[in-house]
């Protein structure tokens, strides 16, 4: 899963790969705003085939955060 993240983050909003780890801070490290979170977790929706809630949204800080929640949603 952490592998097709970060291909989403490189390829839909050209995030240097490097600096893409589960620790990575979406904001202050990758410079992510909140409109491009927006349509990151409406590719996430798309590519997974799942329905990500809004409250949860607010709870992506790190990649890791969003990778262990997409984890969770298709076990």
């Amino acid at each position: 899963m952490f592998e097709q993240f970060k291909e989403m983050l490189v390829d839909e909003l050209q995030v240097d790969p490097e600096k893409v780890t589960m620790e990575a801070e979406l904001s202050n490290d990758l410079g992510i705003n909140s409109i491009e979170l927006a349509e990151l977790v409406m590719h996430c929706e798309e590519t997974f085939d799942i329905d990500i809630q809004d409250d949860d949204i607010r709870n992506f800080v790190t990649v890791g955060d969003v990778v262990n929640y997409l984890e969770g949603l298709k076990k």
